[in-house]
């Protein structure tokens, strides 16, 4: 995660509103449209210890504490984020830490459980995480992340290509084996990520010691097509969801 962006994006007065008006901010995991989807593949938490990374507000750290985990710590670069978490926090088992996730580190086998939702794509260096977090996991440990698909990120700019009338005509592709960073607007700011192959993305779990379980391009769900663009993301992939452990 590049820290001046995050600093700069998520901790904005501006942007930082702009994103709690979100479906997903204010209504937790169920205005997510891939929960549903994710949520089939998370392991049993009960006993569990568990890492979030780029936790945000902290809603899957709670819904971990909720079932049952034995301790749960999520991490992440905005203060704002984590001040949010902290005031819906209900749990003593539940803590956060203002860090990066790439620069945060643990002693090895701290967790059996790491979870990250759609942070990891702020990253750089994969690879590198890969390693940490196959270090901080016991073995047999779970791995779940959401990221941006690698053809959303692709080209860079995250928009359509709309026709003369100001209708949809397509989703550019472009630069696919170019990887590195991108520049998104979004949220009425300029956001900075990583676009990285899709073969980065499982190879490199693959040589760090994992085991791939899982892998999902979650569609939105019908129940939500009604909400304006919903229906328009069955025309490309957004996300991936990968599920992963450590041998």
């Amino acid at each position: 995660m590049e820290e001046n962006t995050m600093k700069n994006i998520y901790d904005n007065n501006a942007f930082f509103e702009s994103y709690s008006q979100m479906a997903r901010s204010q209504q937790g995991l169920a205005g997510a449209g891939e929960w549903q989807t994710l949520k089939a593949l998370l392991p049993d938490f009960k006993d569990k210890r568990v890492l979030d990374l780029g936790c945000g507000y902290g809603w899957h750290c709670l819904y971990a504490a909720e079932h049952g985990a034995a301790s749960v710590v999520g991490v992440d670069l905005s203060e704002k984020m984590l001040a949010v978490a902290r005031q819906k926090n209900s749990f003593t088992n539940v803590v956060y830490l203002h860090d990066s996730i790439d620069t945060v580190d643990f002693e090895a086998g701290s967790f059996d459980i790491v979870l990250s939702s759609l942070a990891i794509h702020y990253i750089e260096d994969f690879t590198t995480l890969a390693k940490n977090i196959a270090k901080w996991l016991a073995p047999t440990g779970q791995l779940i992340f959401s990221v941006e698909h690698p053809i959303f990120t692709a080209e860079g700019t995250q928009d359509w290509i709309y026709d003369q009338k100001g209708a949809i005509a397509h989703f550019p592709v472009d630069n696919y084996f170019y990887e590195g960073k991108r520049t998104a607007h979004f949220l009425g700011a300029n956001v900075t990520k990583y676009h990285r192959t899709l073969t980065t993305y499982l190879d490199s779990l693959l040589t760090n010691g994992f085991q791939l379980k899982r892998i999902v391009e979650p569609a939105p769900p019908k129940n939500m097509w009604d909400i304006p663009g919903m229906k328009d993301e069955m025309r490309r992939p957004m996300m991936l969801i990968v599920k992963a452990e450590k041998e």
